[in-house]
């Protein structure tokens, strides 16, 4: 063991700032059972191979073994709001379709013409049939067989089922998720606490209002954990340093698929002194990209109240007031904080009365070096108002980086950031000669989760 580093007793390093619990102490409103939750079970100081990553070979298992198996986010249902509506998913060598039905029901089929397997869609879009561009083969929107041309030719194909082949499919909070296995088990076991800690949440209810795509130069478990971890905070975004308290966050685990990071916001990082009130209220209003205001003109800091206090009240009248509902109940962590979810493998959200930043990473077809981000962002509107349609998808070219995106605000800087990491990081692993990482014990501990989930699949 290193003398230079000062240990604590494994499973008991935490920072010795003021905890996400001790802050939730100060709340002057009752605190929900899902905040005060505080579970991390010990996963060992085990290094993490670097092969999990660069290698084509571990590629080729998940795509074998996880993949087929594991519940997948693919879309949200106002992205296919009207009867014709379909999303193409593609995820390794598989497609997929997910389509809305004249009956307003959601299915999802195998994105593969029945006579040359051609696939049906090549992209999202609207339908009132599925029909084949190569033949012309047609299905109806429920995945029953509709027409061919030429039908005297295809007499051996009375006695064949000519049904789309149909994948399970469930819904949370309007995302719409999909299951290649026909045994796998009920969406909402698989979702664990999700649902019970998104109660005060109603997620199906709120619209998208920014949704942003690009390739990303890394695998894509280097991409998604870049968003599971505040460590990192300190060395990549230092300009966001006096408002959010990085070694404070709070790391947990729920059973297989589900994790979750707290970090607090509008305190200071432990990592820095001098900081005051006013700087850490200026400093969250113009660099977070997630508060009411992205500005603090015009506004004064009484003496007696900390920024904490301060933006939060701002956040609580001004997200009422956009919402048409009542916040007296909302606490300042969910009028504030970063509380980021992750349900297994792929699927990141954070809760929140704030918007709520969606993530999702997926290999970039069978390219194991790059992958394929997804941010949304969710919003509320009026309450008893028509919600507003969903904002297109802009994809962006792997060449620009997310600050082309003018939608994410002060966020696309924050995402070119992680963007410039996870590029030298996927060139490092495979340089290295030490092959594996070296993974902190508690502030890194959802990473060591994810993989040993991944590990219950890869190794079956």
């Amino acid at each position: 063991m290193n003398s230079k580093i000062d240990i604590k007793p494994q499973g008991s390093a935490r920072c010795d700032a003021i905890s996400f619990q001790e802050l939730l102490d100060r709340e002057e409103v009752p605190v929900p059972n899902y905040l005060r939750e505080n579970i991390n079970p010990d996963k060992g100081d085990d290094d993490l191979p670097f092969e999990r990553y660069i290698s084509r070979d571990f590629h080729l298992a998940e795509k074998a073994k996880l993949w087929p198996k594991v519940w997948q986010m693919t879309c949200r249902e106002e992205d296919i709001p009207e009867a014709g509506d379909h999303f193409v998913y593609d995820i390794c060598d598989e497609s997929v379709l997910v389509v809305r039905g004249e009956d307003d029901k959601i299915r999802a089929f195998v994105n593969a013409c029945l006579h040359r397997g051609r696939t049906l869609r090549d992209e999202s879009g609207q339908s009132n049939e599925l029909r084949c561009p190569f033949h012309g083969f047609t299905w109806r929107l429920d995945g029953s067989f509709s027409h061919m041309p030429c039908a005297w030719d295809f007499g051996h194909l009375d006695e064949v089922d000519m049904r789309l082949p149909q994948l399970q499919l469930g819904t949370w909070g309007g995302f719409i998720f999909i299951n290649f296995d026909d045994q796998c088990e009920p969406l909402e076991n698989y979702l664990g606490v999700l649902p019970d800690h998104f109660a005060r949440f109603p997620l199906h209810d709120y619209f998208t209002g920014v949704n942003v795509q690009r390739i990303v130069p890394s695998n894509w478990k280097v991409a998604h954990e870049a968003f599971m971890e505040s460590y990192h905070t300190l060395e990549t975004h230092s300009q966001i340093m006096t408002f959010t308290g990085d070694a404070n966050s709070q790391y947990d685990t729920f059973g297989d698929n589900v994790s979750r990071s707290v970090t607090p916001m509008a305190i200071p990082s432990p990592h820095i002194s001098g900081v005051d009130e006013k700087t850490t209220m200026r400093d969250i209003l113009e660099l977070s990209g997630r508060m009411a205001l992205d500005g603090d003109e015009g506004l004064e800091l009484p003496d007696d109240v900390s920024a904490r206090e301060y933006i939060g009240e701002l956040n609580r009248e001004m997200f009422a007031e956009a919402s048409g509902e009542n916040l007296d109940n909302a606490t300042h962590s969910e009028l504030l904080d970063a509380i980021l979810y992750s349900s297994f493998p792929n699927f990141q959200v954070w809760i929140g009365y704030h918007g709520n930043i969606v993530y999702q990473f997926r290999p970039n077809g069978d390219d194991h070096e790059t992958c394929i981000m997804n941010v949304r962002v969710l919003l509320r509107y009026p309450k008893g108002s028509q919600r507003p349609d969903a904002c297109e998808l802009n994809v962006l070219d792997p060449t620009l980086s997310f600050t082309q995106a003018p939608e994410l605000g002060a966020l696309g800087e924050v995402f070119d950031q992680d963007i410039d990491n996870l590029q030298a990081l996927h060139k490092g692993m495979k340089a290295s000669k030490i092959g594996k990482a070296r993974l902190a014990s508690y502030q890194e501990s959802r990473i060591r989760h994810l993989h040993e989930t991944i590990d219950k699949y890869i190794n079956v």
